[in-house]
């Protein structure tokens, strides 16, 4: 966690006089903390690492981390590039099923009680590429671990809260967003994820956190 810690500073720190590029959406619905987007396609850098949240999330990050930093090759020049940080980062548990292949990202069955985010030990961490990017020209990964991937524009519905991260947490407001998913007979299309937008010195009350499920198109 400590070294997690050092290189959100560093990203931050290093691109504190410009904003922070985020996934453009367009908000279709809002209810007390919970919210229904449609989001454009983006471009995500991902890598998958096995072990608990907490350790996979550091080494995933630091993996894609050392990719935007440089480590990666340019296809137009054979030279390396760095790219800029954007929010979130998202962490997914592996899916139980072959049916819920899809991104983002994070992988719960939504549906019922939110199982997976204790028993896990596989898990997706995600970056969203600069929107400036197309996959063609993006840099390629040195580490064969870290891909590119394009994903199309989805619904997704979402629930945003503050603190910590805890599993229990984490839990709680998964749930709670199937639940509000279920009020509006809103079906589930892949995992629930879950998104970080701040980095780790953040104070608690102003950390912005996200569970994201996407939501399967309504009609025949």
């Amino acid at each position: 966690m400590r070294r997690l810690f050092c290189f959100f500073a560093a990203l931050m720190l290093g691109g504190a006089a410009m904003a922070v590029e985020e996934p453009k959406f367009q908000v279709l619905a809002q209810d007390n903390g919970f919210e229904l987007r449609q989001y454009a396609p983006l471009i995500v850098a991902e890598t998958w690492v096995d072990g608990d949240m907490d350790a996979a999330s550091g080494k995933g990050f630091r993996a894609i981390a050392d990719y935007i930093f440089g480590n990666n090759t340019t296809p137009q020049t054979d030279q390396s590039s760095k790219i800029a940080m954007t929010a979130p980062v998202t962490v997914e548990p592996q899916a139980q099923s072959s049916k819920l292949a899809m991104t983002a990202p994070v992988t719960v069955q939504p549906a019922g009680e939110a199982p997976g985010w204790v028993a896990a030990q596989r898990w997706r961490v995600q970056f969203v590429m600069p929107s400036q990017y197309t996959l063609e020209a993006l840099p390629q990964p040195n580490n064969a671990a870290v891909t590119l991937r394009e994903v199309p524009g989805k619904t997704v519905a979402v629930a945003t809260y503050s603190g910590f991260n805890t599993e229990s947490r984490i839990r709680q407001e998964t749930q709670a967003l199937v639940d509000w998913m279920q009020t509006r007979q809103l079906a589930a299309a892949g995992p629930a994820q879950l998104a970080r937008y701040d980095p780790p010195w953040t104070l608690p009350f102003w950390r912005r956190n996200e569970i994201q499920i996407e939501v399967k198109p309504s009609g025949p």
